[in-house]
């Protein structure tokens, strides 16, 4: 029976290879000389320590486009709020989304449901699986789910 996955992946690769992109650009730019800045990945977590505020929401800001620019989904990071740090600097840290939470795997599920679409749907594990025995039920689910914003970034893989 033809079904494909739903599901929320970053490629941490491309994730990588932005925050060094945009450690570059800071180590070119002229605001950000003689001031101490850092960003870097701890497994599902992006942290930006810099001198001010001001100072992390720009760089923030270029790790954002650095990141749209490599394909990777915005709607995956969670920012969490702007932190005073030790000795008048900031912090902030950004959750990287992986996998989908069960509330949100829940509303997919009701979705699909609604969608009156002759299409089965079931969470396994961090994953949402469509199942169908007509592939334009499965493309009309698709239709649907894209058409819905869950605030996850959602991709469909293993489709057959």
């Amino acid at each position: 029976m033809p079904s494909f996955d739903v599901v929320c992946k970053l490629d941490l690769q491309e994730v990588d290879n932005a925050v060094h992109q945009t450690e570059r650009e800071l180590g070119q730019r002229f605001d950000f000389r003689n001031v101490k800045t850092e960003v870097r990945r701890d497994e599902f977590v992006l942290h930006v320590h810099s001198a001010d505020d001001f100072k992390v929401r720009s760089v923030v800001d270029i790790l954002r486009e650095r990141l749209a620019k490599r394909q990777v989904p915005l709607a995956a990071l969670e920012e969490k709020p702007i932190e005073p740090g030790p000795a008048g600097t900031a912090k902030q840290q950004i959750l990287l989304q992986q996998g989908i939470a069960t509330d949100k795997a829940r509303e997919i599920v009701k979705l699909v449901k609604d969608s009156k679409l002759k299409v089965q749907a079931s969470i396994q594990a961090d994953q949402v699986r469509v199942t169908s025995p007509s592939k334009d039920d499965l493309q009309g689910a698709m239709q649907a789910l894209r058409a819905h914003d869950f605030g996850v970034a959602l991709q469909f893989g293993n489709y057959r």
